[in-house]
């Protein structure tokens, strides 16, 4: 059923993909021109099934483990960063590595090493299980503490409380983050860390337009992949602002009764998101109804991230 009358679009700007997830993404497809299929790939090279896919057509093969890859292979690691375990395994495996780290992961696997170098407790504040926290913890041998929530830091067991400092997850939620190195600071006075943490500069301004926008819309689409953690905290954060809010993965998720009522919806996507799915889906409202596209840019982007020497043309 289609909205009886025209709905305005608000397209949130930046949106999509980040420097980090256009450089994992080229890596690969570089490496299929340069190399040929098969080229393999540690994990999702992105969390977006549609850049997976396009990737799998063109030759590459995911794997989950690197004992799935044969010996003297080639092989990528996601953007998402591997652990220390990871690259020892790869070398003794004989496989040329190509890394899609994204530079700002990397950042903070340097900045943990850098920390436990100085004798220093490490909290990583970021998601249980997912792979750029697997990656940052596996950078170091010693005692890292994993903190989830804010109730996670009111019972982590400190040993040295005046030699203690945190790092994060780059793709957390701004404000949840915020509360929970609040609770830090209040027990272990001593804490140190980034000024505004180690949350990516493409997570923030995502926020920070979701937020915008939804000051003026009545329902908010978000286009990403459930696995995607900055999507879902794109989904959490207009939630919080009491907004209808839906996590998508395609234009074909969208229910059209979603939009009866409304007199306009804002539109946004997870980093790791293509540009062809915000078309489909901006394609898709108008199918239903919704009239003009308008977009809001809070935040202006130029970061970009060079590629491996290797396939620099």
């Amino acid at each position: 059923m289609s909205p009886e009358n025209s709905i305005n679009v608000i397209l949130a700007a930046p949106n999509g993909f980040c420097a980090g997830v256009v450089r994992a993404v080229e890596i690969v497809e570089r490496a299929l021109q340069k190399y040929g299929a098969p080229i393999y790939v540690r994990h999702e090279i992105v969390h977006n099934e549609y850049v997976v896919d396009d990737l799998r057509r063109q030759g590459a093969i995911f794997v989950d483990e690197l004992d799935e890859v044969p010996c003297g292979s080639r092989v990528i690691f996601s953007a998402h960063g591997v652990s220390k375990e990871v690259q020892k395994d790869a070398k003794k495996r004989g496989l040329f590595v190509l890394d899609a780290t994204c530079p700002l992961v990397t950042r903070v696997h340097h900045q943990v090493e850098k920390l436990s170098e100085e004798g220093r407790e490490i909290i990583m504040i970021g998601h249980l299980g997912h792979p750029e926290v697997e990656g940052t913890m596996g950078q170091i041998k010693t005692l890292i503490h994993l903190v989830q929530n804010e109730s996670d830091a009111e019972n982590v067991m400190i040993q040295n409380p005046e030699k203690v400092s945190y790092v994060t997850q780059t793709t957390l939620s701004v404000d949840d983050t915020s509360a929970i190195v609040n609770v830090l600071r209040q027990r272990f006075p001593h804490l140190e860390g980034m000024t505004k943490t180690d949350i990516c500069y493409a997570t923030t301004n995502r926020q920070q337009a979701v937020k915008v926008i939804a000051q003026e819309v009545d329902l908010v689409i978000v286009i990403g992949s459930q696995r995607s953690s900055n999507s879902l905290r794109l989904l959490e954060c207009a939630q919080k602002l009491n907004i209808n809010a839906y996590l998508i993965n395609a234009s074909q998720d969208i229910c059209a009764t979603w939009l009866m009522g409304c007199s306009s919806v804002g539109v946004t996507a997870g980093a790791s998101t293509p540009n062809a799915l915000v078309l489909q889906v901006l394609a898709r409202l108008k199918e239903l109804g919704a009239g003009s596209v308008r977009t809001l840019q809070v935040k202006e982007e130029k970061a970009t991230f060079s590629l491996p020497k290797e396939l620099q043309f």
